[in-house]
């Protein structure tokens, strides 16, 4: 699917509250940790380095947890990406995850949308 026009949610404040309140985020539940990855890979995917970061930090949080199936997924992901942005060709909406193919377009879950919004906001008292 080419990039749609309207579907850019690319905000380098944004992306960058969420990729500091994930690393902060020791923490808290797995659960959380993944739905910050989640939505800053939404915001970040129409952007090569952040994309790329961005699935960096999903592998990363796998294989702490020992996940190899999202290990997996998030190897071939990060293959993907020089290819997704040299053809244009980026599942806008998708959340970067493992369980979720790689080449579909999806509307961002609500829960996501919200974490997006609070970073926008810079209220992360959630």
């Amino acid at each position: 699917m080419p990039i749609p026009a309207n579907s850019n949610f690319y905000s380098t404040d944004t992306y960058q509250r969420l990729i500091e309140h994930y690393r902060s985020a020791a923490h808290e539940p797995d659960g959380q940790r993944w739905l910050l990855l989640e939505a800053a890979h939404i915001v970040g995917q129409t952007r090569f380095f952040p994309h790329l970061q961005v699935h960096c930090l999903m592998l990363s949080l796998a294989w702490e947890r020992r996940m190899p199936k999202e290990v997996l997924g998030q190897l071939f992901r990060i293959a993907l990406v020089p290819l997704g942005h040299l053809f244009r060709r980026l599942p806008i909406g998708n959340s970067g995850r493992a369980e979720i193919s790689a080449f579909r377009a999806m509307a961002p879950s609500i829960e996501v949308l919200q974490v997006i919004a609070a970073a926008r906001a810079a209220n992360f008292s959630r």
